[in-house]
């Protein structure tokens, strides 16, 4: 009984974070049965997966931009057009895209600052600087790629990065070696950093859960994990996309959780004023947050592009939206201080399982848009809630 009254404790302290877990097993359940097993399909997760990478990677970026109480609306329009611009480096300057690559993403850094320098040094409201960026943008797209409308790509190892898979190093019962090699990676390495911080936890005295909720958590993780990789081997394995989002999601949970760094940007969400008079520099934390924003900015639109296999006009709309709508959902707080960015993630999966699953169902598009809306409302309304709670 004393295990039930833990879960049930540890649910009500932690909703918020539970909760975006518990909806997107309802949202995937409910399709699953609802499409005879059809959503849950190894073709369907992996197209789903790669759909969502460029959106995933804007919410990581944007999860820490809302996190100190600002927003960015440039970044679809930006990712579209330092697309475009990789596109005419590759297709008209003959530029390799191992060179190109970093050039853009160091562009992406230097629009951010932009950025970054009209919200710190000028105090113009992040909302006005990032809705003027989202104009230039747009404008700048329309005018690079106003000759041919479309500019195609065509270089077969750029094209791989929103196309291509990992190697397989051969098939075991249909399913991907390697995608499985790496999924037992996962397993093991959860493993060893919930152990190794529940014994930090332990050794300066701090409470922690019990050790049979404790290993219940570590079971179900780990099966989760497992169940993931065991849909996604069987289809073509892990494709780059994913790879490159769960590696911005790693290096970006280490450095937003781990780090001097990270413990500032939330200081400065948590209370401006406060952080500043504890000596950190609000500015500084503005430029480099709206700087990280910029790099993946334009590394969606490194992967939006490969996926396409050109630039379009088109390219980057309501980007920013799908990206702010699944850092919301994730759990990110509209107050600022709160969100992770593991959240975000689950957020931007929870939208693109929905638009999935309606797709499959044959949902109008016209109602899509407003259940991704009501489901947008909801999470903010459950933020809302959950902090008057607290209060």
């Amino acid at each position: 009984m004393n295990f039930f009254n833990e879960a049930k404790s540890l649910t009500k302290v932690n909703i918020r974070e539970y909760g975006m877990y518990i909806a997107l097993f309802v949202i995937m359940l409910t399709f699953s049965i609802m499409t005879d097993g059809l959503f849950m399909s190894s073709r369907n997760i992996s197209n789903m997966l790669d759909a969502t990478g460029y959106i995933a990677v804007l919410a990581v970026g944007m999860t820490l931009v809302i996190v100190i109480r600002h927003i960015d609306l440039s970044v679809g329009f930006s990712a579209g057009f330092l697309g475009a611009i990789e596109a005419i480096f590759m297709s008209q300057l003959g530029v390799p895209f191992y060179i190109t690559i970093p050039i853009i993403l160091v562009f992406g850094i230097v629009v951010g600052m932009l950025n970054g320098f009209l919200v710190a040094q000028i105090g113009i409201p992040s909302f006005v600087a990032s809705l003027a960026g989202m104009l230039i943008f747009r404008g700048a797209l329309l005018m690079v790629t106003e000759k041919t409308g479309t500019i195609i790509v065509k270089d077969d190892h750029f094209n791989a990065i929103g196309n291509g898979f990992i190697p397989s190093l051969g098939k075991v019962g249909g399913l991907n070696v390697l995608s499985l090699i790496l999924g037992a990676v996962a397993i093991l390495l959860f493993i060893l950093i919930e152990i190794s911080n529940r014994r930090k936890k332990q050794q300066y005295n701090f409470e922690v859960i019990s050790n049979s909720m404790f290993s219940v958590k570590l079971v179900f993780v780990s099966a989760i994990i497992a169940y993931v990789t065991w849909i996604i081997a069987g289809y073509n394995g892990f494709s780059w996309t994913v790879v490159i989002m769960l590696l911005v999601v790693i290096v970006y949970q280490i450095l937003s959780t781990k780090t001097v760094l990270g413990r500032h940007i939330y200081a400065v969400g948590s209370n401006p004023e406060a952080a500043h008079l504890s000596g950190i520099s609000v500015k500084k934390i503005t430029y480099i947050v709206f700087g990280s924003m910029g790099m993946l900015s334009a590394l969606s639109g490194i992967l939006y592009t490969a996926r396409l296999q050109s630039a379009t006009t088109t390219a980057g709309t309501l980007f920013e939206l799908d990206a702010i709508a699944a850092a919301y959902v994730g759990g990110v707080s509209a107050a600022g201080g709160v969100g992770k960015v593991t959240g975000s993630i689950i957020g931007a999966i929870v939208m693109a399982s929905l638009s999935s699953g309606m797709n499959l169902l044959g949902v109008g598009i016209s109602y899509q848009y407003m259940i991704r809306g009501a489901v947008l409302a909801a999470a903010v309304i459950f933020d809302v809630m959950t902090r008057k709670k607290r209060s």
